[in-house]
């Protein structure tokens, strides 16, 4: 009887092992995916100065919007939480679309080769962020999952997992299928 119990006992201390180191490589995944965004981001960050002096050569007398992309550019720096960032983000996105939207009105601009390429540069950095995203989102999930799964929620509740933040989209018009028309009318 003796012998049963405590091969029991080593089962369970076992489990309650493999549980816990499951939880704590899924806490690490979660954190090593957002820093890659901070990597990401970062990058974009440093790049939005550059055009943005670009864009003043030619439009300088467009100051409102060259202002309203540097204040997006600092507010999205400042946050730091994944819901704060996504909104910050969101906000960051409204203003380069509007930066880009200027720059169609100057086509000495568009022509412009290191805007181009700074253009370019950008969308490379938009598709790597949005790869950062998925890949952090997906860990999160799996973390929150395995955190709220029995007989793991055990685990995760005595030793303190809390559940995470999915970096999101905050501006539900970004989630909208863009509309195309061919219509000849309207040209």
């Amino acid at each position: 009887m003796a012998w049963i119990t405590l091969i029991v006992l080593a089962g369970l201390v076992l489990l309650v092992i493999s549980v816990y180191n499951s939880l704590i490589r899924l806490k690490v995944q979660s954190e090593n995916a957002w820093a890659d965004i901070d990597v990401q981001l970062k990058r974009r960050y440093d790049l939005i100065p550059n055009l943005v002096e670009t864009v003043k050569g030619y439009a300088g007398h467009e100051k409102q919007t060259l202002e309203a992309v540097i204040t997006a550019r600092n507010r999205a720096m400042a946050a730091t939480a994944p819901a704060a960032k996504a909104e910050a983000e969101g906000l960051l996105a409204q203003s380069l679309k509007s930066l880009f939207a200027l720059a169609e009105a100057y086509p000495q601009l568009r022509a412009v080769e290191s805007f181009t390429q700074l253009q370019g540069s950008l969308n490379q950095i938009e598709d790597a962020v949005q790869n950062a995203r998925r890949y952090y989102n997906a860990v999160v999930r799996d973390l929150n999952t395995k955190i709220q799964e029995f007989p793991s929620n055990l685990i995760a509740g005595f030793f303190s997992f809390k559940l995470k933040e999915f970096f999101e989209l905050v501006d539900v018009t970004e989630r909208a299928v863009p509309k195309v028309s061919f219509d000849q009318a309207s040209r």
